[in-house]
């Protein structure tokens, strides 16, 4: 019987490049992917708010730089709701939200399947010149803007009525307990993002090893999303997150509540204060999770027994520390990613 290779696109992004570039160490991204304004830190602070000048962004992912560990900068999903319990309640699609539990039938035998989750959490701080006051949230709520924010992510409108976890009973985990899916003043939204470099030769590659199954890998990454202005009531609470003194005047969020392969869940949010010591200007503290299926990342004995393989671990791919991570949207790598997409919201903000 043909070896099937696990799900995952990763097979493919390791099966697309020669061996001998899997075994050289990881490169640094080159800078022109990495706006030259954001600033690395351990962690955002308080202070930042009062100190930071226009034009800088900080941000913090909780990396470690020398750390040989390749999962640097990712948590266990439950470790995170103990231990950054407001973090985790803000940042999950909702915030009582648990590991999915569901069933999963294969060969017609179903079963009951409890999917572990590992999250990568980013932060970052920036001060727009000029007040809460003269920020209109709503512009930003839209399927042009996200358009703008990266423009190789294409966006369609989606109806209610068709977000998978509504439609599809097998999804049923991933509904809102409290309402539906963009019931609440949100917009509805389907994005897809085609693999740049490599990956889709990666892709087919794998699909061609994968001979007796019906399940193919995807040369695209495709999830859909609620994109919201929050309540004044939701966001005023979010103080307590971003340790800030300051009212919140606002808040923006992009919950992405499916996905079709090795991400479950990712949130985007936008919290917005007046500064400190200036009401003239806002400080925006901003935070990007996304939670990957622990089962992609747990492949090292498989891999291993694969040449092409061994030397490159899925999570290397993911955390943006392999040779052929290319471009600066997810192909990039999950980092990389989160650092552009708040510098890109940054710059929007300083020219709305």
């Amino acid at each position: 019987m043909p070896r099937q290779f696990p799900a995952a696109l990763l097979v493919a992004l390791a099966l697309a490049i020669p061996a001998r570039a899997q075994e050289a160490k990881p490169l640094p991204k080159p800078a022109a992917l990495i706006s030259d304004r954001v600033k690395d830190v351990p962690a955002l602070t308080p202070g930042d708010a009062a100190s930071l000048k226009p034009g800088t962004v900080l941000f913090s992912d909780h990396r470690e730089a020398a750390s040989t560990n390749p999962e640097s900068g990712l948590i266990a999903f439950d470790a995170w709701r103990k231990s950054r319990p407001q973090e985790a309640a803000a940042l999950s699609p909702w915030p009582d939200y648990k590991e999915p539990d569901y069933t999963q039938t294969v060969n017609g035998v179903a079963k009951q399947r409890h999917e572990t989750l590992k999250v990568y959490v980013a932060e970052g701080r920036f001060v727009v010149a000029k007040p809460p006051s003269a920020i209109d949230l709503s512009a930003f709520a839209n399927l042009d803007f996200l358009a703008k924010m990266d423009p190789v992510i294409r966006h369609k409108r989606l109806d209610l009525a068709e977000a998978t976890p509504t439609k599809d009973p097998a999804a049923a985990f991933a509904r809102r307990p409290d309402r539906p899916w963009c019931a609440a003043g949100g917009v509805c939204i389907e994005s897809r993002y085609d693999l740049e470099g490599k990956l889709p030769l990666g892709v087919k590659l794998a699909n061609k090893l994968e001979l007796g199954t019906s399940k193919k890998i995807a040369e695209f990454v495709s999830f859909q999303s609620e994109l919201r202005v929050l309540p004044p009531a939701e966001a005023a609470g979010l103080s307590a997150l971003t340790k800030i003194e300051t009212p919140v005047a606002g808040g923006l969020e992009q919950t992405i509540f499916w996905v079709n392969q090795i991400l479950r869940f990712g949130k985007f949010l936008a919290v917005m204060q007046p500064a400190p010591n200036d009401p003239g200007k806002t400080v925006v503290t901003t935070y990007m999770a996304l939670a990957i299926k622990a089962d992609v990342l747990d492949r090292k004995q498989e891999y291993a027994r694969v040449p092409v393989l061994k030397n490159l671990l899925p999570v290397q791919v993911l955390m943006g520390n392999s040779s052929f991570n290319t471009g600066s949207s997810i192909s990039a790598g999950v980092p990389t990613y989160a650092r552009n997409r708040i510098a890109a919201f940054a710059d929007a903000l300083a020219k709305n």
